[in-house]
């Protein structure tokens, strides 16, 4: 029970310090699980449901900051909410060290994200017709990799936005509103298996949910992003590092 608890507060200042950088806490819950001993498929399962627990709370406080662009947000949910369970099927047929060495990667790239990607003002606005073709291939690989990772698929869904031309506060409150939908039909497909910790998903769920609060709300005062996003890409590198360490 006291993993459980440890968990649970965990869940809270990650929720909290993520929602802040506009993206879901999976992808850094799921190894933090998985160090306190709880299976990886099973962090997996759990962190989806987080993930999409968290951003309900958080996507209240978006639409009333009129926040989330709705008509961008419905198409890419669509694609990325039915391949998400399609992921998760695959992910039984993938052994676990292989799966890890994913994450690995994934975290890698969450990490360069945070640290490096800054957006761009576009010189020319790109016609509706490509930012759908964008949107569909974006909600593809997030539906799809979100669903296999149990990651939810928002890292790959804001830089795409922002790089569309979107305000990046308008990318991750959008984004977030997706996520909602991309991770409950991931986690409905890992549930299909078995993989569900209850224990685990009743104490992370109440940090999920009181993190979401206080995060969105810091984000909607304009709390200054860029360092809280520094110190989330460093942490993103050390965990791929001691993640790397342990598979050699």
């Amino acid at each position: 029970m006291l993993i459980y608890a440890i968990a649970g507060l965990v869940t809270f200042v990650f929720t909290t310090v993520l929602t802040i950088a506009g993206v879901g806490a999976a992808f850094i819950l799921i190894p933090v699980f998985d160090w306190l001993g709880i299976p990886f498929r099973e962090a997996m399962a759990v962190a989806l449901l987080l993930n999409s627990i968290a951003m309900i709370f958080a996507s209240r406080t978006y639409i009333r900051y009129k926040l989330v662009i709705f008509r961008t947000a419905i198409p890419i949910l669509i694609i990325a909410t039915l391949l998400s369970p399609v992921g998760a099927y695959t992910n039984q047929f993938f052994p676990i060290y292989i799966l890890k060495w994913l994450f690995v990667g994934f975290l890698v790239f969450a990490g360069t994200m945070m640290l490096f990607y800054k957006p761009k003002v576009r010189d020319e606005e790109i016609s509706p017709a490509r930012a759908t073709g964008y949107g569909v291939g974006v909600g593809s690989a997030a539906g799809y990799l979100g669903g296999l990772l149990g990651i939810g698929g928002g890292n790959f869904i804001v830089p795409v936005l922002v790089w569309l031309g979107f305000d990046p506060k308008k990318a991750s409150a959008t984004t977030s509103f997706i996520v909602i939908f991309s991770s409950f039909s991931g986690f409905l497909g890992h549930a299909t298996f078995g993989s569900v910790n209850l224990p685990l998903l009743a104490f992370a769920s109440v940090g999920s949910i009181v993190g979401a609060i206080v995060g969105a709300h810091l984000m909607t005062r304009r709390l200054e992003r860029a360092q809280v996003k520094k110190i989330i890409g460093w942490i993103l590198y050390g965990i791929a590092v001691k993640m790397a360490w342990g598979l050699l």
